[in-house]
């Protein structure tokens, strides 16, 4: 069975960081695409970042140069380190691999 359990997340003020970790049992993260996604109230789920089996990072453009995601074999987690936070980060950010998804843990950054 496979399980996600996202975590890291809370309230930050704008310009702060965050770091989220997706802990990952029942599947490995070394030989699938995983990435986290994001959904603010009222909006449709956007992916955030990507990062496959072979290491290639794909982010989203409104992240790109402040988000880094990164997976540690040893402990099958992956991460989202977030950094110089804005409001519009604000969201409930998931985990997924495959079909897989977390329950999701919420980033609220205050301006």
């Amino acid at each position: 069975q496979v399980q996600l359990v996202e975590s890291g997340g809370g309230l930050v003020q704008a310009g702060g960081s965050l770091r989220l970790s997706c802990a990952a049992s029942g599947i490995s993260l070394r030989v699938s695409t995983a990435g986290w996604y994001r959904q603010a109230p009222g909006k449709q789920r956007e992916l955030v970042a990507t990062l496959t089996s072979g290491g290639y990072t794909n982010y989203a453009d409104s992240v790109k140069g402040r988000f880094t995601i990164s997976r540690s074999n040893w402990s099958n987690t992956m991460y989202l380190q977030m950094m110089s936070l804005k409001p519009e980060d604000t969201a409930v950010y998931y985990c997924n691999v495959v079909e897989h998804w977390g329950q999701g843990t919420q980033v609220t950054v205050s301006s």
